[in-house]
């Protein structure tokens, strides 16, 4: 078996598992058996659990934050263009996720509940990896719809942020269901992309609602500085 091919039946095991049963739950010999590899294989690719976790998350990242990033770099070329607006910036995200190249057609809803497990599971290493790794990028993206969106106190905006993540993770992971209810109710097949687009103004509109903040302390709270050590990343 060629050593490409071995990661790519790894790798696949590893996704299909891991969002199934969670991270914990699922060990390197349950991941080895469906991949049909032994356990030499996966410390010889990997090295450990953690990157191979990391690892799983990156094929989809990789490609899709190198896309978003090249789109943010051609946007940034042209100065004198008119400041997006919320409702660009998010399309824009939905176009370029789409664009990443599935290798079935569960990609996106794998990938979206695994997002949602590495929030809800004690996962440190794999937080810290993707900020390392990937924040940069995001960060410069998120400063663009932070300032299609302004006037909301800085902690509003992270819990605003989380909000429109846990909407996107909810309803693309559960993507396959939930077309199948709204074919079965209304008789009419919503593609994956259709439903990114309908969200889009939902989004939109939630983070241009009005500030709910009535405490003060909440009010004020600003983002800690960054160790120099994070800042390079």
């Amino acid at each position: 078996m060629a050593q490409s091919e071995t990661v790519e039946r790894i790798l696949d095991a590893a996704e299909q598992l891991f969002a199934e049963k969670g991270f914990a739950e699922t060990s390197l010999r349950l991941i080895t058996s469906k991949a049909g590899v032994n356990l030499a294989a996966v410390n010889y690719h990997f090295g450990s659990k953690k990157a191979l976790i990391q690892a799983v998350f990156s094929r989809f990242l990789g490609p899709f934050c190198a896309s978003l990033e090249k789109e943010l770099d051609r946007r940034q070329s042209k100065p004198d263009a008119p400041r997006a607006t919320l409702e660009e910036l998010l399309e824009l995200l939905a176009t370029q996720i789409m664009a990443v190249t599935p290798r079935s057609g569960n990609d996106l809803s794998i990938f979206m509940r695994l997002l949602g497990l590495a929030f809800n599971q004690s996962q440190g290493h794999l937080r810290k990896y993707l900020e390392e790794v990937y924040g940069k990028v995001f960060r410069r993206y998120m400063a663009q719809v932070v300032q299609a969106a302004p006037g909301l106190p800085p902690l509003e905006v992270f819990w605003r942020v989380h909000f429109m993540l846990g909407a996107v993770a909810f309803s693309m992971s559960g993507i396959k269901a939930l077309r199948a209810i709204a074919e079965a109710e209304y008789g009419v097949n919503t593609s994956i992309e259709q439903v990114m687009h309908l969200l889009v103004p939902f989004l939109a509109g939630g983070m241009r609602a009005e500030s709910g903040v009535t405490d003060a302390s909440l009010a004020s709270a600003q983002l800690k500085p960054r160790s120099k050590a994070a800042a390079k990343a």
